[in-house]
């Protein structure tokens, strides 16, 4: 009878619609008390079975210390999971969100879009935005017990998954089918951009709470960083900090970004150098791009090549012994005559470098030429002049013994 005496009286639809939305918006903020109790549970339970999986409970074996923390986890979760869609995507519809409130709605929804094409990025970067969601409320609660607990558990947690997010990449990168080869570009800005998250976000939190002797070897680039993430970059600081990046990534990442992948890396920021070289046309910015070329082919090759144990190529490991026992020669200069220490390392650089762009796809002749002319300008190669050809004069160019 209700029903048919709503239809009698033909009442306006858009009035009711007003009246479901003010309650929905009356109801939202109980949605949020309940579901931020809900996951205040959640994130003590998980905690404390960090904890305990952490130092090891005596009333339970490792495995069943470990299931009960993934147990845990998964509700913690689930938990975020229910309040995203309960409360955020609700006020957002509804238009009582905050823009903190749409931002984390709009990358929600850039997370879940990977789910059909990308499932295992998805399924990585949905945990990763669920704890850095619940992370951001709980550093500025002011609870410091509370956040000192979180903080370790996060920091593991997050450790974890940009582990795997990299080895995912890897994976890709290393794929020689042609289902990745046009998109191997933007795999590299991917492995760049996930370092440099990890490094500002993980990364520093690390270094604040934990005393951790492994981190000491990584300090002195992560200083070098930091001066990175301040003023405009142009595309020589991408370049140098992308190598700095690849060079901190050697001691937190090796099985995550194993050699293979990292030297792909490196030859990356190695094009992209010698590029910015040959296409650099003021003089002075172009001495600039050369010595950040000079730097890149040392840390690629000191850094890298020389951790590398196995090699596919005999031919080539021949080739780089004779250069590393070289290198190992200038470096005793370095005490004695400095000036002739790096004089004698860049010809030892150029030389190499122009071996190695000679089988490459690009051309880069104009470098060759721009290597050649410092060649000369540093004795190691000769202009013998007063040649002739039919057609006219020429100059040749003998390598200096």
């Amino acid at each position: 009878m209700e029903e048919k005496s709503l239809r009698i009286t033909g009442a306006d639809k858009t009035f009711f619609s007003k009246i479901t939305n003010t309650l929905t918006r009356m109801l939202i903020p109980t949605k949020i008390g309940i579901n931020g109790i809900l996951i205040s549970i959640k994130r003590n339970n998980v905690i404390k079975a960090y904890e305990n999986y952490k130092v090891g409970d005596e009333n339970y074996n490792k495995d069943e210390v470990e299931k009960k923390y993934e147990t845990a986890y998964e509700a913690y979760l689930e938990a975020l999971d229910k309040y995203v869609m309960d409360s955020l995507y609700k006020k957002v519809k509804n238009g009582t969100a905050s823009e903190f409130e749409k931002n984390a709605m709009a990358k929600y929804y850039e997370v879940v879009s990977l789910k059909e094409n990308e499932y295992i990025e998805y399924k990585n970067r949905k945990q990763k935005y669920l704890l850095e969601l619940d992370n951001a409320g709980i550093q500025t609660s002011g609870k410091e017990k509370i956040v000192e607990k979180y903080n370790n558990f996060y920091v593991s947690k997050m450790d974890t998954l940009y582990k795997a997010i990299l080895k995912n990449y890897s994976i890709k990168l290393a794929d020689s089918t042609s289902t990745y080869e046009s998109s191997k570009e933007w795999i590299y800005i991917k492995i760049f951009h996930t370092l440099e998250e990890y490094i500002q976000n993980i990364l520093s939190l690390k270094i604040k709470i934990q005393e951790d002797k492994s981190l000491e070897k990584v300090m002195k680039d992560y200083e070098k960083y930091e001066s990175y993430t301040v003023g405009k970059l142009d595309g020589r600081d991408v370049i140098e900090k992308n190598m700095i990046l690849l060079g901190i990534s050697r001691s937190l990442f090796t099985h995550s970004l194993p050699l293979i992948v990292a030297s792909q890396c490196y030859e990356k920021l190695l094009n992209d150098a010698r590029t910015l070289v040959q296409d650099t046309k003021i003089a002075t910015k172009r001495e600039r791009a050369y010595s950040l070329l000079i730097n890149v082919i040392e840390d690629y090759n000191v850094r890298l090549l020389s951790t590398k144990v196995y090699w596919e190529n005999q031919k080539e490991r021949e080739e780089y012994k004779k250069f590393w026992n070289k290198y190992q020669e200038i470096l005793k200069l370095k005490e004695t005559d400095f000036i002739e220490y790096i004089k004698q390392k860049e010809i030892l650089f150029i030389k190499n470098d122009i071996n190695d762009i000679k089988k490459s796809k690009i051309d880069y002749s104009n470098l060759i030429k721009y290597y050649k002319r410092k060649l000369i300008d540093y004795n190691a190669l000769r202009e013998i002049k007063n040649s002739y050809r039919s057609e006219g004069r020429y100059t040749k160019l003998k390598e200096v013994a």
